[in-house]
C-alpha cells in the first residue's frame, strides 16, 4: 500500500527551523570568520551579515535541513570574499579585559598573541588553503562539507589540509625562531 503525498504535505515536512539552526550555526560560521580575520570583532559583524542575508533569502531556500549548512556557508564565503578583497593583513590586538589577577592576563594576552601569529601565517596561505583551514578549524565542517563546498573530492580535502597544517606549522615555528 503506498501513499502518495501532496506538495503542501512534503512542504510541511521539509519546512525549517530558522531558530534552531541559527542557534546550531551562529558560533561555527563566527569562528569561520575569526579565523579568517583574527578579529572578534569583525567577525561579529561579518557573522551579523551572513544571517542577515541567509533570513533576507529564507523564502527563496528550496533545500532540506542537511543541505543548510553548504547554503550557509556559501553566503558566508561570499561576504567573506567582499569583506577581504580590499582589505590588507592587519591584525590588532584590541583592548584586551582588564583582569584583577596580573596572570589571568598575562594569559589572555598571550594566547591573543598566539592567535595573531596563526591568523597572520593563514592568511600568507594561497586562498584556496585559506578557505579549507578556515572551514574545517574555523567553522568546524568535516571534510565531505568543505568538499561539498569547494566542488572537490574528500580526500582531495584530506591531502590538502595535511600539507596545510604541516605548512602551518612550520611556519609558526620558523616565525617563533
Amino acid at each position: 500500500m503506498s501513499i502518495a503525498l501532496s506538495q503542501d504535505t512534503l512542504t510541511e515536512a521539509e519546512e525549517i527551523d530558522w531558530n534552531a539552526l541559527y542557534g546550531e550555526h551562529i558560533g561555527r560560521v563566527f569562528n569561520f570568520f575569526r579565523y579568517r580575520s583574527g578579529d572578534d570583532q569583525i567577525a561579529q559583524d561579518l557573522t551579523a551579515t551572513t544571517f542577515e542575508k541567509a533570513w533576507k533569502k529564507r523564502h527563496q531556500y528550496r533545500g532540506t535541513r542537511e543541505e543548510f549548512v553548504g547554503w550557509l556557508y556559501a553566503i558566508a564565503r561570499n561576504v567573506a570574499y567582499d569583506h577581504f578583497r580590499h582589505k590588507k593583513d592587519v591584525v590588532a590586538l584590541d583592548d584586551v579585559v582588564t583582569h584583577t589577577a596580573a596572570d589571568a592576563m598575562t594569559d589572555e594576552v598571550a594566547q591573543k598573541i598566539e592567535f595573531g601569529r596563526l591568523v597572520h601565517c593563514i592568511r600568507q596561505l594561497p586562498d584556496r588553503e585559506q578557505e579549507i583551514i578556515t572551514l574545517k578549524y574555523g567553522a568546524d565542517l568535516n571534510n565531505r562539507q568543505i568538499a561539498k563546498q569547494l566542488g572537490l573530492s574528500e580526500s582531495n580535502i584530506g591531502s590538502i589540509l595535511h600539507r596545510t597544517v604541516k605548512k602551518l606549522r612550520e611556519q609558526m615555528e620558523d616565525e617563533s625562531v
